[in-house]
């Protein structure tokens, strides 16, 4: 079908590191760039005060470094002035495959999210808004800022780190107090921030083989490093905190159906990855998924010589019921005719002779238009 723009390069995944100070933020951030599963990792350090200690404490274990001291990020520079910024990281000398913003502890996220879907920048797209909470110390956090309630509302994954020292009960309270703010955001529970970095972003994939013959990395010699102490494997109990869930059909999806799945994902689906087949709704096209949290974005790409047409999917998420989310998918899956044909209108079985592009690809058509909404178009914003 024509409705379809040509298909994108890679976007880098932008995310936005968030939590009140002394809530954990940085130990978390180091403890990805320890464990960055071979991606390159770029970082914004937004530090309020002008002793930029933050900055620091990173230096030296990434790429590329850009600390915005002298106040909070939300309130120093505006969407174009962000843009500069990232417009540094995403040069392709860079080479990177996430970044990561840490804000300051004073910083308002949602103004955060707004600034990275407002970017006019086609390299990046949004990779989600993690909230770190200090468990042991939420309920005095929350006394001094009640405003934690909205930030927990607009996060699409909430991190309780120093669970260690913190009560069942405690954590709890967090819970509801997490689910009270009609947040829908997956919760982890963490100590010194040691999260699975699969939650945030994908191991990096090297087909050219530029990585097989190289030097170790200050990654590969922590982690040899560790091993050695605890003798576990690297990553060992950390995907315990969630769940992914592997979906594959050689059957196309229908388009309305699936929209009807994302619309209504359900609390704690943090992320959803992978690539669709939505058969005659777009024969030409494979629709890779980008979805976290609420954010929803699809980029279509031809098929290549002897691709197998199948839809491939990863759902990972905390507290999800996953026989349940396997059995709405297998319901996404096309049954002979696309759901936008009207009941009264031929779905092309057994009609003699319909013709080609009229009859048949029109209420495909239709039903793709709902997908099409969430495909960024050259130089347009997102739906």
């Amino acid at each position: 079908m024509n409705a379809s723009p040509p298909p994108r390069s890679r976007q880098i995944p932008v995310i936005v590191l968030a939590g009140f100070l002394g809530s954990g933020k940085t130990t978390l951030l180091n403890h990805l760039l320890r464990h960055r599963a071979g991606n390159r990792v770029g970082v914004i350090v937004n530090d309020f005060g002008s002793i930029e200690i933050d900055a620091m404490t990173v230096s030296g274990q990434v790429g590329s470094t850009v600390s915005l001291g002298g106040g909070c990020l939300c309130c120093a520079v505006d969407a174009s002035e962000l843009d500069t910024y990232l417009e540094t990281l995403t040069r392709p000398a860079a080479r990177l495959d996430v970044i990561v913003i840490e804000a300051s502890g004073l910083a308002e996220p949602q103004e955060l999210v707004r600034m990275l879907l407002a970017s006019d920048n086609p390299h990046i797209v949004y990779g989600g808004l993690v909230e770190v909470v200090d468990a042991a110390e939420f309920g005095a956090t929350r006394e001094r800022h009640p405003e934690i309630d909205r930030h927990l509302a607009v996060a699409d994954l909430v991190v309780l780190n120093k669970t260690d020292r913190a009560g069942e009960q405690e954590r709890a309270d967090i819970r509801e107090a997490v689910e009270a703010s009609g947040s829908t955001a997956a919760v982890i529970p963490a100590t010194y921030g040691r999260i699975d970095p699969e939650l945030l972003f994908d191991p990096a994939l090297r087909p050219d083989g530029e990585e097989k013959a190289r030097q170790l990395t200050f990654e590969d010699l922590y982690l040899e490093e560790r091993a050695r102490e605890s003798g576990e494997e690297h990553g060992a109990h950390l995907h315990t905190a969630y769940e992914s869930i592997d979906f594959t059909s050689d059957v196309p999806m229908d388009p309305r159906r699936l929209m009807e799945f994302l619309d209504s994902r359900p609390a704690g689906l943090y992320r959803i990855k992978g690539y669709v087949d939505f058969g005659a709704g777009d024969e030409d096209h494979a629709y890779g998924v980008h979805a976290v949290g609420r954010f929803l974005r699809f980029v279509p790409r031809p098929w290549t010589r002897g691709e197998p047409r199948l839809t491939r999917l990863v759902l990972i998420g905390s507290g999800i019921d996953a026989q349940a989310l396997l059995k709405e998918l297998e319901g996404c899956r096309t049954s002979g005719k696309p759901s936008g044909t009207p009941s009264g209108e031929p779905s092309g079985e057994g009609s003699v002779e319909p013709a080609p592009e009229t009859a048949q690809d029109a209420p495909h058509e239709r039903a793709m238009w709902g997908v099409l909404r969430y495909v960024q178009q050259p130089g347009g914003d997102d739906a």
